[in-house]
């Protein structure tokens, strides 16, 4: 087979880039990278510190089958412990395509240890291949890849790393009488607060210092920075069921100490348009979002180390729990949970929550 990769350079190029999952998977299990994110990389106007080059592979027909992005990130590098060439969005349609890939990684890769991925950006910010469940459709934040990619990526010698689990609940309408009492928060010390839309903007940087210090200790975790979580967070505001945005503040000090952030299981909507998320369609969605009060997505909980196995995510799962039976949502996905973290795994399970896909980065040693 009569394979070329390039980078991305035109427009004309972009736009296959973008299109290239549209075309490879079905729409109903997929969930297409935001364009406006992935435009931000090729521009090089996203928050992230190092460039990003983004590759596309042509067949002889000069059919897009293939793309990845190659990257660096020191603050990785110091998590792994070795330079590494990163690579991201990562899609091909067959083995072949993967091989030509990783060839041009290679050929990227001097003076790195090894190549990592697939990440886009980050570990925390999303990536990772599916290794079990591709027959369960993706959400937002979250891989999606057919059930071979996984021996493509092993028969080309990598390895796995820091494997976990997406996971689903589905919610109990009998949870809604289950909130803790003003008691149980008085007794721990804590107040209960919901985001509202309106302090958003405000909640963020609070959020962040709290996030940042809870994973700190996880091997993959990089630490956010301002500007990361403002991309992260552009638009959130509009999306926001404020009875799903729960923080726990010390009852003296007002400090805050843990959240849970739920929104929404917009993943219908992302995958009809496309990934393309510009103002119009972010119109449509706001005059439609009811619709999508039905399934939520966990995309991130926290609690500041001091206060961990203090019973205060717990306290917060409850609540939110009785919020989404309350709310008339059916079912909870959450973000990948990595299997060295059981306590963010009992909090799901004690729902009755239960894995839904795999999900493994991947590493190779440079050639």
């Amino acid at each position: 087979m009569s394979l070329t990769v390039a980078p991305v350079r035109t427009r004309a190029d972009l736009r296959d880039f973008v299109d290239l999952p549209l075309r490879l998977h079905p729409r109903d299990l997929a969930v297409p990278l935001l364009a406006s994110t992935i435009t931000s990389w090729w521009r090089g106007t996203s928050p992230h510190p190092e460039p990003v080059e983004l590759l596309l592979v042509r067949d002889a027909a000069g059919r897009a089958v293939g793309r990845t992005t190659v990257h660096t990130d020191a603050r990785l590098d110091a998590r792994l412990g070795v330079p590494s060439l990163l690579f991201g969005a990562t899609e091909f349609a067959d083995p072949d395509t993967a091989a030509a890939l990783v060839a041009a990684l290679e050929a990227r890769a001097a003076g790195r240890a090894q190549l990592f991925g697939p990440v886009s950006l980050l570990p925390n910010q999303s990536g990772g291949v599916v290794t079990s469940g591709s027959d369960a459709r993706g959400f937002v934040d979250s891989p999606w890849n057919p059930a071979w990619v996984p021996d493509a990526y092993e028969g080309l010698g990598f390895a796995r790393w820091g494997e976990s689990d997406t996971w689903v609940v589905d919610v109990d309408p009998a949870s809604a009488a289950g909130a803790p009492t003003e008691d149980e928060w008085r007794a721990a010390g804590l107040r209960l607060e919901r985001g509202r839309r309106s302090q958003v903007a405000r909640l963020v940087p609070e959020v962040l210092a709290v996030l940042n210090r809870s994973f700190a200790a996880l091997p993959y975790y990089t630490t956010i920075t301002d500007a990361e979580m403002a991309a992260a967070t552009d638009g959130l505001a509009f999306l926001v069921d404020e009875d799903l945005l729960l923080l726990a503040r010390d009852a003296a000090s007002g400090s805050l100490v843990a959240f849970v952030l739920v929104v929404p299981d917009i993943t219908a909507f992302v995958q009809r348009v496309g990934g393309r998320l510009g103002p119009l369609q972010q119109l449509r969605l706001l005059a439609t979002r009811g619709r999508y009060r039905r399934e939520a997505v966990l995309i991130i909980q926290g609690t500041d180390p001091d206060r961990q196995g203090r019973g205060v995510l717990t306290l917060l799962s409850r609540t939110l729990h009785a919020h989404l039976a309350a709310g008339g949502y059916t079912r909870l996905r959450s973000t990948f949970v990595g299997r060295d973290n059981p306590a963010s795994a009992r909090q799901l399970a004690r729902f009755g929550g239960r894995p839904l896909h795999g999900v493994t980065f991947y590493r190779r040693p440079v050639a």
